[in-house]
């Protein structure tokens, strides 16, 4: 989830034909808004999913496949908007705003809500501790405090690898920032930084579309003959090999292999996304709304335990309604009148908490 008013990046000379239009006034791109939109509804669906994986072998499958890229693509996204991210005052100040803010304001929003819907009063608000979705704004900000640092390394994408694998074997790390996402999910941050638009517009080429199916039949199989084999737990890149009762060199393994997996699907979706204007492209701009709001519809329907009171939803038309439901309450919460409504809280312009800087600086 990219903060709601981030806008493409320069992209110098124009670039040769099939490059990644741009679909609309205001300088946002028409593609970019439309992959963070079809990635937000992944993301709800894949959370809605989780209780009817236990008893549907299909729904662990759409779970494992969805859950293998949906975060990575919003990643490489987020990295390929912090391209240009330097300590200048005005870009370190819409970090405060745009990242910081929400992250305190959603932490303990959730806090509170988890003490009164989960009956649990004394669960205390740490900002140390990030709790269910607020994870991501807690790694975006250290993401993008040391770009400076990725853009200057060598062999950033292979180092930031690295930093993964070791991450993966360390359970000593403990949960301060949700440390181990931040570390696992770092190279697909740190390969966005490194994109181009020529990269993206590939992906556009009519020959990506046509393999990316193949590419995702394959993959839902995978899933499917996976599902009883292994933990879904692996996806979530929040813990260690070691904590997984997993050898340490799993972790290796597994870092690695679902790096590639990963990538390979991030790029079949976004070569399925449309470069032109449609009717969800303005959604786009709301996706960190949808993110960080959907998670209280999530929680509140577990909290409240609808999937163990109504059966049916595990059966396979309750599934498709689970999903549907799912896919239009986050479309909801990203239309402009949820924007304009929770501004103050995600995008506050905080004008009276920042010095001037003087004319000429």
């Amino acid at each position: 989830m990219l903060p709601p008013t981030a806008r493409a990046p320069d992209r110098g000379p124009a670039v040769a034909a099939g490059t990644v239009r741009t679909g609309g006034g205001g300088g946002r791109d028409a593609f970019f808004d439309n992959a963070k939109y079809l990635a937000i509804v992944l993301v709800a669906m894949g959370h809605s999913w989780e209780p009817l994986t236990g008893q549907s072998r299909a729904a662990g499958a759409l779970y494992l496949t969805v859950y293998t890229f949906h975060m990575p693509a919003f990643i490489v996204i987020s990295g390929y908007f912090s391209r240009s991210f330097d300590l200048r005052p005005d870009r370190l100040q819409r970090l405060v705003t745009g990242v910081v803010v929400p992250y305190v304001v959603f932490e303990t929003a959730y806090t509170l809500f988890a003490r009164r819907a989960a009956h649990d009063p004394d669960m205390p608000v740490s900002l140390l501790d990030p709790w269910y979705l607020t994870w991501f704004l807690a790694a975006l900000f250290v993401w993008r405090l040391t770009t400076p640092l990725w853009r200057i390394v060598r062999w950033p994408v292979p180092l930031a690898l690295a930093v993964a694998v070791l991450a993966s074997v360390s359970p000593e790390i403990g949960s301060d920032l949700d440390m181990q996402r931040l570390l696992q999910f770092l190279p697909f941050f740190v390969l966005g930084l490194n994109l181009r638009p020529e990269h993206f517009a590939l992906l556009r080429r009519r020959e990506a579309r046509i393999a990316a199916v193949p590419v995702f039949v394959c993959a839902l199989t995978l899933a499917y003959w996976a599902v009883p084999r292994m933990t879904a737990t692996w996806f979530y890149h929040r813990e260690s090999a070691q904590e997984l009762g997993a050898p340490w060199w799993a972790g290796v393994v597994m870092t690695l292999a679902m790096f590639g997996c990963s990538l390979v699907l991030v790029a079949c979706f976004l070569a399925w996304v449309p470069d032109r204007r449609t009717w969800f492209t303005v959604l786009g701009a709301g996706t960190l709304y949808g993110y960080l709001l959907h998670g209280f519809l999530t929680k509140g329907t577990r909290f409240a335990g609808w999937f163990d009171d109504h059966p049916w939803l595990h059966s396979p038309p309750g599934e498709i309604a689970v999903s549907l439901t799912a896919a239009a309450a986050v479309t909801a919460l990203c239309t402009p009148p949820v924007r304009r409504a929770l501004r103050c809280v995600v995008e506050p312009r905080m004008a009276w908490a920042f010095r001037r800087e003087p004319a000429g600086r």
